[in-house]
């Protein structure tokens, strides 16, 4: 059996809206995310940390954000597009670990959804998709609320 990791991150600003979408999740906040896409930053590392994985490049080459095509798209579409690629060549995700960074909104009321959610797009067990939550005590561009990040990592495997 073959095993590869990946890492994934993503960051946007904030701007003007009433949600933010987070692993697939709408999320109520006094503001959006600035994004060609819906901005899920969770579900864009989640991507780049498969993409990364087996070596094919990262989500803006594979969707461009100039392309009209994906304007406003769902990340969920993404990341299913994104585990397609690597179901043709004979991977299966073990399991991912998510961690997302911000002071507002607070995460951890959606976390399960957030897991049931990925997990379903991916059609893995819940079980094997962790997402956590944390700040960064008031420093730098999270801390000051002026956007959010996720990092993500992710093992795969084929036989």
């Amino acid at each position: 059996m073959e095993f590869r990791i990946g890492q994934g991150l993503d960051v946007h600003a904030f701007a003007e809206g009433d949600h933010v979408m987070l692993g697939g999740v709408r999320i109520p906040h006094s503001r959006g995310l600035a994004a060609h896409s819906d901005g899920d930053v969770a579900l864009h590392a989640l991507c780049d940390a498969l993409l990364g994985a087996v070596a094919r490049g990262d989500i803006g080459e594979h969707f461009p954000p100039g392309d009209d095509q994906w304007r406003g798209a769902d990340s969920r579409q993404l990341l299913a597009g994104v585990s397609a690629l690597l179901k043709q060549d004979g991977w299966r995700i073990v399991n991912l670990d998510l961690t997302i960074a911000c002071e507002r909104p607070r995460i951890a009321p959606h976390v399960a959804a957030m897991r049931e959610t990925t997990a379903a797009v991916l059609d893995m067990p819940m079980e094997a998709v962790s997402v956590k939550a944390t700040t960064t005590e008031k420093l730098g561009f999270c801390g000051r609320g002026e956007g959010i990040a996720a990092l993500a990592v992710a093992l795969i495997a084929r036989d």
